[in-house]
């Protein structure tokens, strides 16, 4: 079978959030245990697998993640990364329905060779401060606020882009405040930088620490940003090492995050699932 690498929400290799993109030519997936020993292989923050599905339906592609540790219910930088290479090998052309856990998710490619995706948009409830949550952060927050079922985060706000740059955080103590993780935000320290806002993610819980890029978080910082800076349209920067640009769009109940993709990788899997 062939595995490809594919780094998202990048223009470059070696920077952005890689994931593993796996296309079967069967009508079913294989069985789950086999899915989660491929993710584990790979040991990226995500590993896609999708196949197609009957024409006329609702959704053209199957598509399901696996982190090294556990399924998940969404995840946006490997869903471009699957769409990048539907598109890179004829598979698909222009807009793409893929069927997963959290809904019927659409990607549009584009001339300039970046692809959009629409995705729900998150809930956001304002709670109390945790007691515990600024030591494992290491910084006060600001605000925190609880995202939807799909993601199972809390959202941090921090004072400022260099205190989320900065985070030295105790990761396993981080586990206990959240079903995945934690995504700390603030706002750009200057705009014409190019975006409006940082973040980093910390998902102890599905056994990734730090995740460099994270689509399905920007679900979340998309309308808590364009609520506070007063714009339906923003760009993010993912703050961490290897760090990446997420374009992002409100409209209504859906975000739309665009972003381009390079494949690193593309090799075979030489023990099929």
């Amino acid at each position: 079978m062939r595995i490809r690498i594919v780094d998202a929400f990048t223009d470059r290799p070696f920077a952005g959030n890689p994931a593993a993109v796996l296309l079967f030519d069967s009508d079913a997936f294989p069985d789950d245990g086999r899915l989660q020993d491929v993710a584990a292989e790979m040991n990226l923050s995500e590993t896609a697998f999708a196949h197609r599905l009957p024409a006329g339906g609702a959704a053209d592609w199957a598509l399901r993640w696996f982190t090294p540790v556990a399924e998940v219910d969404m995840c946006g930088h490997a869903t471009l990364a699957t769409a990048h290479v539907l598109h890179r090998t004829g598979a698909a052309s222009g807009t793409v329905r893929f069927a997963a856990r959290c809904g019927i998710l659409t990607t549009t490619a584009h001339e300039d060779g970046t692809i959009t995706l629409d995705f729900p948009a998150s809930s956001l409830t304002p709670v109390d401060i945790p007691d515990g949550i600024a030591e494992a952060l290491g910084a006060a927050p600001l605000s925190v606020l609880d995202t939807s079922d799909h993601i199972g985060d809390l959202l941090v706000e921090l004072a400022d882009e260099a205190t989320v740059r900065g985070l030295r955080p105790d990761v396993r103590a981080l586990a206990a405040h959240s079903q995945r993780g934690i995504i700390a935000t603030a706002a750009a320290a200057d705009p014409g930088q190019g975006y409006d806002y940082v973040s980093r993610c910390f998902f102890p819980n599905v056994g990734i620490d730090e995740d460099p890029v994270t689509g399905s978080a920007h679900t979340a910082l998309a309308p808590f940003w364009s609520a506070r800076l007063g714009r339906p349209e923003l760009t993010g920067l993912q703050a961490s090492a290897r760090s990446g640009l997420v374009r992002t769009a409100l409209r209504g109940d859906r975000v739309r995050l665009t972003g381009a993709a390079v494949t690193v990788v593309d090799g075979e899997l030489l023990f099929a699932p």
